[in-house]
């Protein structure tokens, strides 16, 4: 199938930095096959050419590329609102209550997950959880690009009550099962440096590259984790696991507040990728990420918005706002991180942190059609000086009006087309009971 989308201002993300104020973008299937002025598809395709081709009149709206969320928790909406502005909340209640998490509710979950994504324009996911193989065909269902990291630590957790690292045991079937499905990855995910035994990351490590798949770790993330590693290695956490073969270019290391200028040379030397959840680390009043230096530093960069727990809300412009506002603050300089820099870690610096810089990240011929239509005729949208600035510093996911796929599009007109959002909704209620009475009964405890 094809899909002429036209009068658009065309936010292409490639090597060139193109836009086109007024342009137009054919699809095929999966693939991006032409771009470019109104002048040119005027020249070219003057009467649309096709009776078979669906044509989508952008109506001056900003077309770009998918976002990329390196960083995610899918199954824990549920967790959303809890204890929010409550002290050491980790360990104190949503370690705890994840122990009563069920398959049912964790796919429940990650559908609405994908559902909030989709609307705010992600089109591709890392998420690290349980029951991923189980979630991986809610993916599937809903048509998102997702790499699905089934969490691993040293303790039970809700997939077995009795075994530790025993999401070591699932990892066999499950790359078997997806590793070959075009949009849906198996991955791993260790949950932190301080909650897996270190056998167990260098089996993990190891895994991840004879299987050319995704791995992905909380790292220098809390200040006891800090501590821990200066106390008892006397060095620092990154520096550690790559002392101990733990580090190597399929591994997306996520948050990284606490790094140094040393920690970055050696992400860079191993080609590690780090997440950047800038909402969730100053919510959590963990600090501000030193990520100009690691960029200097040679690191690939992209942002995640992490759990629904953590941030609240799973969207990038809420990401890329507050990116802005910390680092600027941070570094007391107005002009540092720039939108359109911003806009580009949400996009091709998401990609190239997931080895998909080949493939999404930017509108240009060959590249997966992977795209999204904000309309610019609300009034937080106008007018438009600068496409970078608008959608970094106006941009909302209300403003998200189409969004594809791999060619295949999930929103339409600001709706999702493969899902029912109340059907969706109920779904997840259905099965929140028992959760709901856990939960309350730790906050009254707490």
């Amino acid at each position: 199938m094809k899909t002429l989308i036209k009068n658009a201002w065309i936010v292409t993300m490639d090597d060139d930095w193109h836009d086109y104020p007024e342009g137009f973008l054919l699809m095929e299937d999966t693939i991006i096959k032409d771009l470019g002025p109104m002048s040119k598809y005027l020249e070219i395709y003057p009467d649309d050419f096709e009776l078979d081709i669906k044509v989508v009149d952008a109506d001056g709206g900003l077309l770009i590329p998918g976002m990329i969320n390196t960083h995610c928790h899918m199954g824990m909406i549920p967790f959303r609102g809890l204890g929010d502005d409550m002290k050491d909340r980790l360990f104190r209640l949503l370690l705890p209550l994840e122990r009563s998490l069920t398959k049912e509710l964790c796919c429940a979950s990650s559908k609405m997950a994908i559902a909030e994504m989709l609307q705010s324009g992600i089109t591709t996911v890392f998420d690290m959880y349980f029951y991923e193989n189980d979630v991986a065909e809610v993916a599937d269902e809903m048509g998102i690009r997702a790499f699905l990291g089934q969490t691993v630590q040293s303790s039970t957790s809700c997939e077995n009550l009795d075994e530790i690292n025993y999401g070591m045991k699932l990892l066999p079937e499950f790359i078997k099962k997806w590793r070959n499905h075009e949009l849906v990855k198996p991955a791993i995910g260790p949950h932190a440096t301080y909650s897996v035994d270190l056998p167990v990351l260098q089996e993990i490590a190891q895994i991840a590259k004879d299987n050319d798949i995704l791995y992905g770790i909380h790292m220098s993330e809390m200040d006891q984790e800090m501590s821990e590693f200066k106390e008892k290695y006397n060095s620092t956490p990154v520096q550690y696991l790559a002392e101990h073969g733990v580090l190597n270019e399929n591994l997306v290391a996520v948050h990284c507040i606490h790094t140094n200028e040393r920690d970055f040379q050696v992400l860079d030397q191993y080609g590690v990728g780090v997440a950047h959840c800038v909402v969730a680390n100053t919510k959590s009043a963990k600090g501000v990420a030193p990520v100009q230096q690691m960029l200097d530093a040679g690191v690939t960069v992209g942002l995640g918005t992490d759990g629904p727990s953590s941030g609240n809300i799973l969207d990038m412009f809420n990401q890329m706002r507050a990116m802005a506002y910390a680092q600027k603050t941070a570094n007391k300089n107005r002009s540092a991180f720039p939108a359109k820099d911003i806009f580009y870690l949400a996009t091709r610096g998401g990609a190239k942190a997931v080895h998909l810089e080949d493939k999404v990240g930017q509108l240009s011929v060959g590249y997966q059609a992977d795209m999204v239509l904000l309309e610019t005729k609300s009034l937080n949208m106008f007018p438009v000086f600068d496409p970078y600035s608008t959608i970094v510093y106006q941009g909302k996911s209300e403003n998200v009006q189409e969004v594809w796929v791999n060619g295949a599009q999930l929103i339409e007109d600001g709706q999702l087309t493969r899902v029912n959002q109340r059907d969706m909704m109920q779904e997840i209620s259905a099965v929140m009971d028992d959760f709901v009475t856990t939960a309350k009964g730790m906050l009254t405890e707490v």
